[in-house]
């Protein structure tokens, strides 16, 4: 039976593709690579979307190869953003990261004007976890471990 090999990379398509890449580039992830203007007969056939037109940025975890491909379509413009869903609505909950250090990461994104959803909770004395509403209303969990082993 054919298996998957991997995660590779989690797809989001927004709105505001440059608001989205410096909320990300705070969390500390890097621009790999962008594709400005794609259009053409693979896109129209992988997304099943006729005369779609793109633009396309690849982010990546320093260190790891996972990424996160941030997708804003030119042709056709899509729905509507409902930027107050909560963990209990139904589609893609939230992206998880691990985080070095909860507190100050917190700071900068709400310097930054991104805010706690709830408050930060503390998990059996191992986790310390945090939801953060980011721009278009993307959800992102953020964790750090507090008991110093690792999985």
């Amino acid at each position: 039976m054919p298996m998957v090999k991997r995660l590779d990379h989690v797809g989001v398509t927004v709105l505001d593709l440059d608001e989205m890449i410096r909320f990300f580039e705070l969390l500390g992830l890097e621009v790999q690579g962008r594709m400005d203007g794609f259009e053409g007969e693979f896109l129209d056939t992988v997304c099943g979307i006729p005369h779609s037109k793109t633009s396309i940025v690849m982010l990546g975890i320093p260190g790891t190869d996972v990424g996160i491909e941030l997708s804003s379509f030119e042709r056709p413009t899509g729905g509507s953003i409902h930027p107050d869903l909560m963990a209990n609505d139904p589609g893609l909950r939230s992206l998880a990261f691990e985080v070095e250090d909860l507190e100050a990461l917190l700071d900068v994104l709400s310097e930054q004007g991104h805010s706690l959803i709830g408050g930060v909770g503390e998990h059996e004395g191992v986790w310390k976890m945090a939801y953060v509403r980011g721009p278009e209303g993307i959800i992102v969990a953020l964790a750090q471990r507090i008991d110093g082993d690792r999985l």
